[in-house]
């Protein structure tokens, strides 16, 4: 098996709603539609992202979802790594702006770096970060 992530889909409460935000509020292109309850995000790094309604992924699954993500930590985040110390916070304003509720402030952390949390309307938690030692490839994705 490769080693590859090709599709990272969140299973969301009100799509409506999710899809806005990642669309309208955050930026992601889509060529999906509100209207078609399923989106796929694109990404600069070429890993998609997807949002589907919470019920219809654990019916695909053969899950019971009796306790939704909201108002918990699920176990997964999400990252959104940036080049530059000051654009951390720049970056928890804009997901706030956009309907995020910030839930640690920009500041520095114990391994070197900075960074910050926010989650997203359905609760699923994005770090954003920037780390000292990071590298990044000519395409502008990190690497190890």
């Amino acid at each position: 098996m490769e080693p590859r992530i090709s599709i990272i889909t969140l299973g969301v409460r009100n799509f409506s709603s999710s899809f806005r935000f990642y669309r309208d509020g955050l930026g992601f292109r889509t060529k999906a539609n509100e209207s078609d309850g399923i989106a796929w995000f694109e990404t600069t790094s070429g890993v998609l992202l997807g949002l589907y309604p919470m019920d219809k992924l654990a019916e695909d699954i053969g899950a019971d979802v009796t306790v939704p993500v909201a108002g918990g930590f699920s176990g997964i985040t999400l990252a959104h790594n940036v080049l530059r110390k000051e654009d951390v916070a720049t970056v928890l304003t804009f997901a706030a702006k956009a309907g995020g509720t910030i839930v640690k402030p920009a500041q520095d952390v114990f391994w070197g770096g900075h960074a910050g949390y926010f989650t997203d309307p359905d609760g699923y938690h994005w770090e954003v970060a920037w780390n000292p030692g990071a590298t990044w490839d000519a395409a502008g994705n990190l690497t190890i």
